[in-house]
Protein backbone atom coordinates (compact mmCIF):
# COMPACT_ATOMS: atom_id res chain seq x y z
CA UNK A 1 0.00 0.00 0.00
CA UNK A 2 1.03 3.67 -0.69
CA UNK A 3 0.14 6.31 2.06
CA UNK A 4 -0.70 8.76 -0.83
CA UNK A 5 -3.29 6.46 -2.09
CA UNK A 6 -5.29 5.68 0.79
CA UNK A 7 -5.07 10.31 1.39
CA UNK A 8 -5.97 10.60 -2.09
CA UNK A 9 -9.51 7.91 -1.43
CA UNK A 10 -10.46 9.50 1.79
CA UNK A 11 -10.18 13.10 0.31
CA UNK A 12 -12.29 11.94 -2.40
CA UNK A 13 -14.84 10.47 0.39
CA UNK A 14 -14.13 7.08 -0.11
CA UNK A 15 -14.97 4.53 2.94
CA UNK A 16 -10.98 2.69 3.73
CA UNK A 17 -11.04 -0.83 4.16
CA UNK A 18 -9.77 -2.61 7.62
CA UNK A 19 -6.34 -3.24 6.35
CA UNK A 20 -6.28 -0.13 5.03
CA UNK A 21 -6.74 1.55 8.54
CA UNK A 22 -4.67 -1.37 10.14
CA UNK A 23 -1.67 -0.22 7.50
CA UNK A 24 -1.99 3.64 8.49
CA UNK A 25 -1.98 2.97 12.52
CA UNK A 26 0.68 0.08 12.77
CA UNK A 27 2.90 2.55 10.20
CA UNK A 28 2.46 5.85 11.58
CA UNK A 29 2.85 4.59 15.68
CA UNK A 30 6.15 2.69 14.41
CA UNK A 31 7.32 5.89 13.17
CA UNK A 32 7.37 4.71 9.35
CA UNK A 33 4.78 7.11 7.93
CA UNK A 34 5.80 11.03 8.63
CA UNK A 35 3.34 13.79 10.57
CA UNK A 36 2.59 15.53 7.13
CA UNK A 37 1.33 12.75 5.67
CA UNK A 38 -1.12 11.67 8.36
CA UNK A 39 -2.20 15.34 8.93
CA UNK A 40 -3.25 15.16 5.42
CA UNK A 41 -5.11 11.91 5.94
CA UNK A 42 -6.63 13.61 9.41
CA UNK A 43 -7.50 16.49 7.65
CA UNK A 44 -9.08 14.31 4.97
CA UNK A 45 -11.41 12.83 7.33
CA UNK A 46 -12.15 15.89 9.30
CA UNK A 47 -13.79 17.06 5.95
CA UNK A 48 -15.07 13.47 4.59
CA UNK A 49 -15.68 11.70 7.89
CA UNK A 50 -15.54 8.03 8.29
CA UNK A 51 -18.57 5.53 8.29
CA UNK A 52 -19.37 3.86 11.52
CA UNK A 53 -17.39 0.51 10.25
CA UNK A 54 -14.10 2.67 9.35
CA UNK A 55 -14.89 4.33 13.20
CA UNK A 56 -15.23 0.85 14.71
CA UNK A 57 -11.98 -0.32 12.89
CA UNK A 58 -9.89 2.80 13.63
CA UNK A 59 -10.65 2.46 17.33
CA UNK A 60 -9.73 -0.89 17.47
CA UNK A 61 -6.77 -0.59 15.78
CA UNK A 62 -5.65 2.66 18.08
CA UNK A 63 -7.03 0.12 21.14
CA UNK A 64 -4.64 -2.56 20.38
CA UNK A 65 -1.47 -0.63 19.31
CA UNK A 66 -0.11 -0.66 23.16
CA UNK A 67 -1.01 -2.56 26.15
CA UNK A 68 -4.07 -3.67 27.00
CA UNK A 69 -5.94 -3.68 30.93
CA UNK A 70 -7.26 -7.36 31.62
CA UNK A 71 -10.18 -6.95 34.10
CA UNK A 72 -12.06 -11.00 32.78
CA UNK A 73 -11.38 -11.57 36.48
CA UNK A 74 -13.90 -9.58 37.81
CA UNK A 75 -16.55 -10.22 34.89
CA UNK A 76 -19.65 -8.15 34.47
CA UNK A 77 -18.73 -6.29 37.92
CA UNK A 78 -16.27 -4.21 35.91
CA UNK A 79 -17.05 -0.80 35.29
CA UNK A 80 -15.92 2.19 33.95
CA UNK A 81 -16.62 6.12 33.45
CA UNK A 82 -15.77 9.17 30.94
CA UNK A 83 -16.68 12.80 30.72
CA UNK A 84 -15.69 14.58 27.71
CA UNK A 85 -14.66 17.58 30.53
CA UNK A 86 -16.38 20.74 32.04
CA UNK A 87 -16.38 23.49 34.87
CA UNK A 88 -16.85 21.77 38.33
CA UNK A 89 -17.34 18.12 36.80
CA UNK A 90 -16.07 16.33 39.91
CA UNK A 91 -18.16 13.29 39.49
CA UNK A 92 -15.79 10.26 39.45
CA UNK A 93 -15.14 11.66 42.94
CA UNK A 94 -19.20 10.89 43.48
CA UNK A 95 -20.04 8.11 41.19
CA UNK A 96 -17.06 5.79 41.68
CA UNK A 97 -17.33 5.13 45.93
CA UNK A 98 -21.20 4.42 45.19
CA UNK A 99 -20.56 1.98 42.39
CA UNK A 100 -17.82 -0.15 44.55
CA UNK A 101 -20.04 0.16 47.64
CA UNK A 102 -22.66 -1.57 45.56
CA UNK A 103 -19.87 -4.49 44.34
CA UNK A 104 -18.98 -2.82 41.08
CA UNK A 105 -15.43 -2.75 40.10
CA UNK A 106 -13.61 0.41 39.10
CA UNK A 107 -10.10 0.46 37.65
CA UNK A 108 -9.84 3.52 36.38
CA UNK A 109 -7.35 5.98 34.72
CA UNK A 110 -7.82 9.37 34.41
CA UNK A 111 -5.95 12.34 33.06
CA UNK A 112 -5.01 15.83 34.39
CA UNK A 113 -6.95 19.15 33.73
CA UNK A 114 -5.87 21.25 30.95
CA UNK A 115 -7.18 24.49 30.02
CA UNK A 116 -10.75 25.85 31.48
CA UNK A 117 -11.43 21.72 32.20
CA UNK A 118 -10.82 20.53 35.63
CA UNK A 119 -8.83 16.95 35.60
CA UNK A 120 -9.84 14.09 38.42
CA UNK A 121 -6.23 13.22 39.02
CA UNK A 122 -5.56 17.33 39.77
CA UNK A 123 -8.33 16.69 42.44
CA UNK A 124 -7.37 13.29 43.84
CA UNK A 125 -3.72 15.14 44.49
CA UNK A 126 -5.02 17.99 46.27
CA UNK A 127 -5.68 15.66 49.13
CA UNK A 128 -2.84 15.39 51.66
CA UNK A 129 -0.66 11.75 50.53
CA UNK A 130 -2.74 10.45 47.96
CA UNK A 131 -0.61 8.59 45.35
CA UNK A 132 -1.75 8.80 41.69
CA UNK A 133 0.49 6.40 40.40
CA UNK A 134 0.55 2.57 41.34
CA UNK A 135 2.48 -0.67 39.98
CA UNK A 136 0.09 -2.83 38.29
CA UNK A 137 -0.08 -5.29 41.08
CA UNK A 138 -1.07 -2.65 43.44
CA UNK A 139 -4.10 -1.40 41.09
CA UNK A 140 -5.08 -4.68 40.85
CA UNK A 141 -5.39 -6.11 44.27
CA UNK A 142 -6.58 -2.27 45.38
CA UNK A 143 -9.84 -2.65 42.57
CA UNK A 144 -10.21 -6.27 44.25
CA UNK A 145 -10.32 -5.15 47.84
CA UNK A 146 -11.73 -1.96 48.23
CA UNK A 147 -13.53 -1.99 44.23
CA UNK A 148 -12.41 1.44 43.28
CA UNK A 149 -8.66 2.76 42.36
CA UNK A 150 -8.05 5.55 39.85
CA UNK A 151 -4.93 6.64 38.49
CA UNK A 152 -3.06 8.55 36.46
CA UNK A 153 -2.69 7.70 32.59
CA UNK A 154 0.38 5.83 32.21
CA UNK A 155 2.58 2.63 30.32
CA UNK A 156 1.79 2.02 26.88
CA UNK A 157 -1.76 2.11 26.60
CA UNK A 158 -2.95 3.46 23.73
CA UNK A 159 0.52 4.99 22.15
CA UNK A 160 -1.11 5.58 18.52
CA UNK A 161 -3.66 7.78 20.24
CA UNK A 162 -1.27 9.91 22.02
CA UNK A 163 0.80 10.27 19.23
CA UNK A 164 -2.01 11.03 16.48
CA UNK A 165 -4.26 13.47 19.18
CA UNK A 166 -0.65 15.25 19.46
CA UNK A 167 -0.73 15.91 16.12
CA UNK A 168 -4.75 16.89 15.82
CA UNK A 169 -4.07 19.41 17.81
CA UNK A 170 -1.98 21.50 16.04
CA UNK A 171 -3.09 20.88 12.85
CA UNK A 172 -6.43 21.82 13.67
CA UNK A 173 -8.32 18.66 13.12
CA UNK A 174 -9.07 17.74 16.72
CA UNK A 175 -13.29 18.17 16.54
CA UNK A 176 -13.75 15.16 13.84
CA UNK A 177 -16.73 13.53 15.38
CA UNK A 178 -14.84 10.21 14.11
CA UNK A 179 -11.74 10.64 15.16
CA UNK A 180 -12.94 12.38 18.62
CA UNK A 181 -15.02 8.72 19.08
CA UNK A 182 -12.33 6.84 18.37
CA UNK A 183 -9.40 8.74 20.43
CA UNK A 184 -11.80 8.16 23.54
CA UNK A 185 -13.22 4.53 22.82
CA UNK A 186 -9.52 3.17 22.24
CA UNK A 187 -8.75 4.60 25.62
CA UNK A 188 -12.07 3.16 27.15
CA UNK A 189 -11.59 -0.66 25.48
CA UNK A 190 -7.52 -1.01 26.32
CA UNK A 191 -8.38 0.20 30.18
CA UNK A 192 -10.65 -3.04 29.99
CA UNK A 193 -13.81 -2.49 31.73
CA UNK A 194 -16.72 -4.30 30.44
CA UNK A 195 -19.43 -1.60 31.21
CA UNK A 196 -18.42 1.69 30.66
CA UNK A 197 -21.19 5.23 30.78
CA UNK A 198 -20.44 8.14 28.80
CA UNK A 199 -21.10 11.57 29.97
CA UNK A 200 -20.98 13.59 27.08
CA UNK A 201 -21.31 17.40 28.09
CA UNK A 202 -23.16 20.06 26.24
CA UNK A 203 -22.96 23.66 26.43
CA UNK A 204 -20.73 26.65 27.00
CA UNK A 205 -18.35 25.33 29.68
CA UNK A 206 -18.22 21.99 26.96
CA UNK A 207 -15.89 21.04 24.02
CA UNK A 208 -19.39 19.98 22.07
CA UNK A 209 -21.60 23.51 22.22
CA UNK A 210 -24.80 21.97 20.82
CA UNK A 211 -26.62 19.09 21.67
CA UNK A 212 -27.21 17.58 18.17
CA UNK A 213 -22.98 17.67 18.16
CA UNK A 214 -23.48 15.80 21.47
CA UNK A 215 -25.47 12.87 19.84
CA UNK A 216 -24.11 12.58 17.30
CA UNK A 217 -20.53 11.66 19.25
CA UNK A 218 -22.57 9.61 21.77
CA UNK A 219 -24.47 7.29 18.96
CA UNK A 220 -20.79 7.00 17.45
CA UNK A 221 -19.39 5.84 20.60
CA UNK A 222 -22.21 3.89 21.98
CA UNK A 223 -22.08 2.06 18.66
CA UNK A 224 -18.36 1.37 18.38
CA UNK A 225 -18.54 -0.20 22.42
CA UNK A 226 -21.81 -2.05 21.46
CA UNK A 227 -19.58 -3.83 18.37
CA UNK A 228 -16.83 -4.67 20.72
CA UNK A 229 -19.04 -6.45 22.92
CA UNK A 230 -19.16 -4.13 26.09
CA UNK A 231 -22.11 -2.26 27.79
CA UNK A 232 -22.45 1.30 26.68
CA UNK A 233 -24.82 4.25 28.06
CA UNK A 234 -24.05 7.53 26.84
CA UNK A 235 -26.02 10.11 28.71
CA UNK A 236 -25.91 14.25 27.34
CA UNK A 237 -25.59 16.20 30.17
CA UNK A 238 -25.93 20.09 30.87
CA UNK A 239 -22.43 22.58 31.13
CA UNK A 240 -24.06 25.48 30.02
CA UNK A 241 -24.12 25.93 33.90
CA UNK A 242 -21.43 24.77 36.34
CA UNK A 243 -21.17 21.56 37.76
CA UNK A 244 -22.22 22.54 41.86
CA UNK A 245 -20.90 25.81 43.37
CA UNK A 246 -17.17 24.66 43.73
CA UNK A 247 -14.71 25.04 40.84
CA UNK A 248 -11.34 24.49 41.93
CA UNK A 249 -9.56 21.32 43.21
CA UNK A 250 -9.15 21.13 47.05
CA UNK A 251 -13.03 23.04 46.43
CA UNK A 252 -14.12 20.04 44.35
CA UNK A 253 -13.01 17.68 46.69
CA UNK A 254 -15.10 18.96 49.52
CA UNK A 255 -18.17 19.32 47.42
CA UNK A 256 -18.04 15.43 46.27
CA UNK A 257 -17.43 14.72 49.85
CA UNK A 258 -20.78 17.01 51.10
CA UNK A 259 -22.55 15.08 48.59
CA UNK A 260 -21.20 11.85 49.56
CA UNK A 261 -22.34 12.64 53.14
CA UNK A 262 -26.29 13.43 52.03
CA UNK A 263 -25.48 17.27 51.54
CA UNK A 264 -24.52 19.13 48.82
CA UNK A 265 -25.78 20.75 45.67
CA UNK A 266 -29.03 18.91 44.23
CA UNK A 267 -27.89 19.38 40.31
CA UNK A 268 -24.54 17.71 41.34
CA UNK A 269 -26.46 14.57 42.70
CA UNK A 270 -28.71 14.79 40.88
CA UNK A 271 -26.41 13.94 37.83
CA UNK A 272 -24.27 11.75 39.56
CA UNK A 273 -27.22 9.66 40.87
CA UNK A 274 -28.05 8.69 37.24
CA UNK A 275 -24.40 8.37 36.07
CA UNK A 276 -24.44 5.75 39.41
CA UNK A 277 -27.49 4.30 38.25
CA UNK A 278 -26.92 3.61 35.24
CA UNK A 279 -23.26 1.83 36.01
CA UNK A 280 -24.75 -0.35 38.12
CA UNK A 281 -28.18 -1.35 36.09
CA UNK A 282 -24.95 -2.70 33.67
CA UNK A 283 -22.51 -4.57 36.39
CA UNK A 284 -25.52 -6.19 38.68
CA UNK A 285 -28.13 -6.78 35.47
CA UNK A 286 -30.96 -4.75 37.72
CA UNK A 287 -33.86 -2.14 36.11
CA UNK A 288 -32.46 1.59 36.05
CA UNK A 289 -35.26 2.04 38.60
CA UNK A 290 -34.17 -0.53 41.14
CA UNK A 291 -30.53 1.08 40.57
CA UNK A 292 -31.59 4.12 41.49
CA UNK A 293 -32.91 2.76 44.48
CA UNK A 294 -29.96 1.08 45.71
CA UNK A 295 -27.72 4.03 44.38
CA UNK A 296 -29.91 6.85 46.70
CA UNK A 297 -29.72 4.19 49.70
CA UNK A 298 -26.07 4.03 49.78
CA UNK A 299 -25.60 8.00 49.54
CA UNK A 300 -28.29 8.44 52.54
CA UNK A 301 -26.88 5.35 54.63
CA UNK A 302 -23.51 6.57 54.51
CA UNK A 303 -21.96 3.52 52.91
CA UNK A 304 -20.75 5.23 49.87
CA UNK A 305 -18.68 7.78 51.88
CA UNK A 306 -17.63 5.12 54.36
CA UNK A 307 -16.19 3.07 51.15
CA UNK A 308 -14.77 6.37 50.08
CA UNK A 309 -12.80 6.96 53.11
CA UNK A 310 -11.20 3.30 52.35
CA UNK A 311 -10.43 3.84 48.95
CA UNK A 312 -8.04 7.36 49.75
CA UNK A 313 -6.87 5.98 52.92
CA UNK A 314 -5.71 2.42 50.67
CA UNK A 315 -3.88 5.10 47.84
CA UNK A 316 -1.68 6.95 50.88
CA UNK A 317 -4.52 9.72 51.08
CA UNK A 318 -5.00 11.28 54.55
CA UNK A 319 -8.78 10.24 54.84
CA UNK A 320 -9.12 12.72 57.97
CA UNK A 321 -9.09 15.48 54.97
CA UNK A 322 -12.60 13.99 54.31
CA UNK A 323 -13.80 15.01 57.98
CA UNK A 324 -11.61 17.88 58.64
CA UNK A 325 -11.81 20.42 55.46
CA UNK A 326 -8.32 22.35 56.80
CA UNK A 327 -6.36 19.41 56.31
CA UNK A 328 -6.91 20.11 52.73
CA UNK A 329 -4.39 22.86 51.05
CA UNK A 330 -5.79 26.24 52.03
CA UNK A 331 -5.60 29.52 50.20
CA UNK A 332 -4.12 32.53 51.64
CA UNK A 333 -6.34 35.05 50.16
CA UNK A 334 -10.50 35.46 49.81
CA UNK A 335 -12.49 37.66 47.84
CA UNK A 336 -15.55 38.27 47.42
CA UNK A 337 -17.22 38.95 44.38
CA UNK A 338 -20.92 41.15 44.87
CA UNK A 339 -23.80 42.03 42.55
CA UNK A 340 -23.09 45.06 40.66
CA UNK A 341 -27.17 45.41 40.48
CA UNK A 342 -30.21 43.16 41.44
CA UNK A 343 -31.98 41.06 39.26
CA UNK A 344 -31.59 37.09 38.22
CA UNK A 345 -28.99 35.23 36.83
CA UNK A 346 -30.79 33.93 33.12
CA UNK A 347 -26.99 32.79 32.06
CA UNK A 348 -23.41 31.75 32.75
CA UNK A 349 -21.08 31.21 29.93
CA UNK A 350 -19.61 28.15 31.88
CA UNK A 351 -15.99 28.10 30.29
CA UNK A 352 -15.63 31.87 30.93
CA UNK A 353 -15.97 30.83 34.86
CA UNK A 354 -13.26 27.87 34.47
CA UNK A 355 -11.32 30.50 32.74
CA UNK A 356 -11.23 33.02 35.99
CA UNK A 357 -10.69 29.97 38.60
CA UNK A 358 -7.26 29.18 35.99
CA UNK A 359 -6.49 32.51 35.99
CA UNK A 360 -6.62 32.28 40.02
CA UNK A 361 -3.92 29.56 39.58
CA UNK A 362 -6.34 26.51 39.48
CA UNK A 363 -5.77 25.32 36.32
CA UNK A 364 -2.77 25.09 33.66
CA UNK A 365 -2.41 26.56 29.67
CA UNK A 366 0.18 24.25 29.66
CA UNK A 367 0.36 20.11 30.28
CA UNK A 368 2.32 19.28 33.15
CA UNK A 369 2.79 22.26 34.64
CA UNK A 370 2.10 23.03 38.15
CA UNK A 371 -1.44 24.39 39.43
CA UNK A 372 -2.63 25.24 42.86
CA UNK A 373 -4.86 22.87 44.30
CA UNK A 374 -6.54 25.42 46.63
CA UNK A 375 -7.34 28.18 44.59
CA UNK A 376 -11.00 28.27 42.72
CA UNK A 377 -14.09 30.01 43.14
CA UNK A 378 -17.24 29.11 45.28
CA UNK A 379 -20.42 30.40 43.65
CA UNK A 380 -23.36 31.10 45.99
CA UNK A 381 -25.55 32.32 43.03
CA UNK A 382 -26.24 30.15 39.75
CA UNK A 383 -28.75 30.47 36.51
CA UNK A 384 -32.15 30.75 37.30
CA UNK A 385 -31.19 32.76 40.93
CA UNK A 386 -32.37 35.79 42.23
CA UNK A 387 -29.51 38.50 43.60
CA UNK A 388 -29.64 41.87 45.07
CA UNK A 389 -27.84 44.47 44.47
CA UNK A 390 -24.51 44.10 46.31
CA UNK A 391 -25.12 40.26 47.21
CA UNK A 392 -22.18 38.34 47.04
CA UNK A 393 -22.06 35.53 43.81
CA UNK A 394 -19.00 34.34 44.67
CA UNK A 395 -15.74 34.18 46.55
CA UNK A 396 -12.42 33.80 45.07
CA UNK A 397 -9.47 31.93 46.42
CA UNK A 398 -6.31 32.74 45.73
CA UNK A 399 -2.49 32.21 47.39
CA UNK A 400 -2.05 35.20 44.30
CA UNK A 401 -3.92 37.93 45.71
CA UNK A 402 -2.88 40.29 42.60
CA UNK A 403 -5.19 37.89 40.56
CA UNK A 404 -8.06 38.39 41.98
CA UNK A 405 -9.09 41.44 39.82
CA UNK A 406 -8.78 39.60 36.24
CA UNK A 407 -10.85 36.94 37.55
CA UNK A 408 -13.76 38.67 38.78
CA UNK A 409 -13.67 40.62 35.48
CA UNK A 410 -14.12 37.29 33.64
CA UNK A 411 -16.36 36.26 36.36
CA UNK A 412 -18.80 39.16 35.75
CA UNK A 413 -18.37 39.22 32.49
CA UNK A 414 -19.60 35.74 32.39
CA UNK A 415 -23.22 36.46 33.36
CA UNK A 416 -26.17 37.53 31.62
CA UNK A 417 -28.76 39.25 33.43
CA UNK A 418 -32.92 39.54 33.44
CA UNK A 419 -35.23 41.70 35.09
CA UNK A 420 -37.34 38.22 35.52
CA UNK A 421 -37.25 34.56 36.23
CA UNK A 422 -36.75 32.34 33.46
CA UNK A 423 -37.41 28.59 33.28
CA UNK A 424 -35.42 25.78 34.76
CA UNK A 425 -32.66 23.92 32.51
CA UNK A 426 -32.79 20.54 32.46
CA UNK A 427 -29.41 18.79 33.34
CA UNK A 428 -30.08 15.75 31.38
CA UNK A 429 -30.46 16.25 28.06
CA UNK A 430 -30.58 12.45 27.00
CA UNK A 431 -29.75 9.06 27.08
CA UNK A 432 -28.48 6.77 24.43
CA UNK A 433 -28.09 3.38 24.58
CA UNK A 434 -27.47 0.25 22.31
Amino acid sequence: MRVTDLIHKKREGEALTHEELQFLIRGYTAGEIPDYQMSAFTMATYFRGMTDQETAWLTEEMMHSGDVVDLSRFGNRSVDKHSTGGVGDKTSLIVAPIVASLGGKMAKMSGRGLGHTGGTVDKLESIPGFQTTLSAEAFMRQVDEVGVAIIGQSGNLTPADKKLYALRDVTDTVDSIPLIASSIMSKKLAAGAKSIVLDVKVGSGAFLKTEAQARQLAEKMVSIGTSCGRNVTALLTNMDLPLGYYVGNALEVIEAVEVLKGRGCPDLKAVCVELASHLVKHCQGMPLDDARAHVLHQIESGAAFETMKKWIAAQGGDARALEDYSLLPQASHKHRVLAPHGGYIAHMDTQKIGEASAVLGAGRTVKDAPIDHAAGIVLHKKTGEKVEAGEAIATLYTNQPETAGESERMLLGSIRWSDHEEAAQKLILGVVQA
